[in-house]
């Protein structure tokens, strides 16, 4: 493939170093052992993946079966490219940092467009939803460890969980920051133009005449 392997892609390869399998098998095992919490993987997006590794050569379709009146299902094998590529990408991820752009971060860069009452709610909010999140990731990890899954194979877990956890941290942070008044933007120059607060009467103002 001439463009570096995408998470999806890797997903597919790895699975199919353990086994041939079909798309619709690779689908269950991906929601089973929760691949689906570090790569965004579809329905569609799967035999998408499938369809275009086969015609790079990375994997080969092995026999075409069919049960009752399912549909018609292709087990595909990984191919010696294949598995280079995999190794090659793998070792590209866990060893190049990329810059990333997380939406959270364009949020904050853009902050003092709202008054600093508004983002302090909104941040309240996003601690509660951190907080299901983090309890969700956390559960998700502990059943597939208490059915003896080896830590090995769920360090993308640990790492989500750190991520959320540190995420969580970060943001309760800034909320006390902005109840104490530690953490200010009144008096921006954006923030005045955006909010301008009332003019304070003038004592010569005259009433209606």
């Amino acid at each position: 493939m001439s463009r570096p392997l995408t998470p999806l892609a890797l997903t597919v390869l790895r699975m199919l170093c353990d086994r041939p399998m079909h798309p619709y098998e690779m689908q269950q095992r991906i929601r089973h052992y929760a691949y689906d919490k570090a790569v965004k993987i579809t329905h569609g997006s799967l035999y998408h993946s499938v369809e275009r590794l086969a015609a790079s050569g990375l994997i080969e379709p092995l026999e075409t079966s069919r049960e009752g009146r399912r549909p018609e299902r292709t087990t595909y094998a990984v191919t010696a490219a294949g598995r280079d590529a995999a190794q090659i990408r793998l070792a590209e991820l866990l060893h190049d940092p990329v810059e990333e752009f997380p939406l959270f971060g364009t949020g904050l860069a853009f902050v003092n467009l709202l008054p600093e009452d508004e983002v302090a709610r909104l941040l309240r909010s996003r601690t509660v939803a951190l907080e299901a999140a983090l309890a969700g990731h956390q559960a998700a990890h502990d059943s597939l460890r208490k059915q003896g899954l080896d830590r090995y194979k769920l360090l993308d877990q640990e790492w989500m969980i750190a991520r959320v956890r540190g995420e969580l941290e970060f943001v309760r942070g800034l909320v006390g920051d902005l109840d104490s008044g530690h953490l200010t933007w009144k008096d921006d120059e954006v923030q005045i133009r955006c909010h301008p607060r009332p003019r304070p009467p003038r004592h010569d103002d005259k009433g209606d005449s």
